[in-house]
């Protein structure tokens, strides 16, 4: 049973006897199987500049074997049972559309910051439709992945995502603003697109299952903005949720969990997320929307949820105030498992490493689950 006391020195020696890798605590969380030895830490992307600092050491540029470990090293030193595997399939834009600025992240800044072209797509007509490179399964590459399996240490896994999700990729190919007119004055060519999208997303989640070192998927596809989805749900229900249904008993079938990142608010479709397409876990959440222990008490018997520690506070706190924050979120959402450690989206590069290990920090000192 959990037990909320943060500072004992028979605690940190439980953690150290508990701190090798060991995916199947992440897959008790998957499964709501109730509480795993320890609160396992998950997050969908930490920002390699992020993990950089961590190590004290750049990651190499080329993807081999070097930069693998690398991130298997990154992985083991903050405490994660699993490293994300890369694969190259995915679905090309047409060349300048991205909006960029000034990144302002004040530790590690990149120059600039780019973000989606509302306005403007690479698919507006069906001439455009039948002219675009559609992209092959069996032209994809999963050397990432395959090489991965030989250097991973006992009790590691590996979690793979999708190069974007049906509807982000729709969202992309058309553009947001000519999408929304295009569900009104040619329905057909949006299904056309999402069915193309879908059945290519299809086919690689059909290939990823293939991979036994693989522990669980996500499907990463951003659905709603901070008061509704996207799209209508009725719009969601017909051309999203299908393919993310089938994508789910792909991985269903081969005994793995798949995992739904998706920003914004989805309240209108938990239970099309749930009952219909099959979701084992939600991720992404904004306390501006609903905080993951309000989600938790609501859903957390049908669903996992992963992470919830708003990004905005991991930006913005200082670190204690932070550390209460979080201590408060696990106190909410660790007894009876069901839930894993994490930022709210991502640990991007504007988020101070010290937050950033603070909020493990406190998962390590009052996460641990006790007979």
């Amino acid at each position: 049973m959990w037990s909320p006391t943060c500072n004992s020195k028979v605690m940190w020696k439980m953690l150290a006897d508990r701190w090798e890798p060991d995916f199947n605590r992440v897959l008790t969380v998957l499964r709501r199987q109730g509480e795993p030895d320890r609160l396992p830490a998950f997050e969908l992307i930490v920002d390699m500049s992020v993990g950089e600092t961590v190590l004290g050491r750049p990651m190499p540029t080329e993807v081999n074997d070097e930069q693998r470990q690398y991130r298997i090293d990154l992985m083991l030193a903050l405490g994660y049972d699993y490293v994300p595997g890369g694969h190259t399939f995915g679905f090309p834009r047409r060349e300048g559309l991205a909006r960029l600025a000034e990144d302002t992240s004040p530790e590690r800044n990149r120059g600039q910051r780019g973000w989606r072209n509302e306005s403007q797509g690479t698919i507006g007509s069906w001439e455009e439709f039948e002219q675009y490179d559609w992209p092959d399964i069996e032209k994809a590459s999963f050397e990432d992945i395959e090489k991965l399996e030989p250097l991973l240490p006992d009790g590691m896994k590996v979690t793979t995502t999708l190069p974007g999700g049906v509807l982000e990729n729709l969202v992309d190919l058309m553009g947001y603003e000519p999408l929304c007119y295009a569900l009104v004055e040619d329905y057909d060519l949006v299904k056309a697109v999402a069915d193309r999208i879908g059945q290519g997303e299809l086919d690689l989640f059909k290939r990823l299952a293939e991979y036994d070192h693989i522990g669980a998927m996500w499907v990463n596809d951003d659905l709603g903005f901070k008061t509704q989805t996207m799209i209508s749900p009725q719009h969601l229900r017909e051309l999203i949720f299908p393919w993310h249904k089938a994508m789910a008993e792909v991985a269903h079938a081969a005994g793995k969990p798949v995992m739904l990142h998706a920003c914004g608010n989805v309240s209108e479709v938990m239970e099309d997320i749930i009952e219909y397409v099959g979701m084992d876990a939600k991720h992404s959440f904004e306390d501006v929307i609903q905080p993951v222990a309000e989600f938790k008490r609501q859903y957390g018997d049908r669903i996992a949820a992963l992470g919830g520690i708003d990004v905005d506070r991991l930006a913005r706190d200082s670190e204690e105030d932070l550390r209460k924050y979080v201590r408060k979120v696990i106190e909410e959402c660790a007894p009876g498992g069901g839930w894993a450690l994490g930022s709210g989206n991502s640990i991007a590069n504007y988020i101070p490493v010290r937050n950033y290990l603070a909020m493990l920090d406190e998962g390590r000192k009052c996460g641990v689950y006790r007979s």
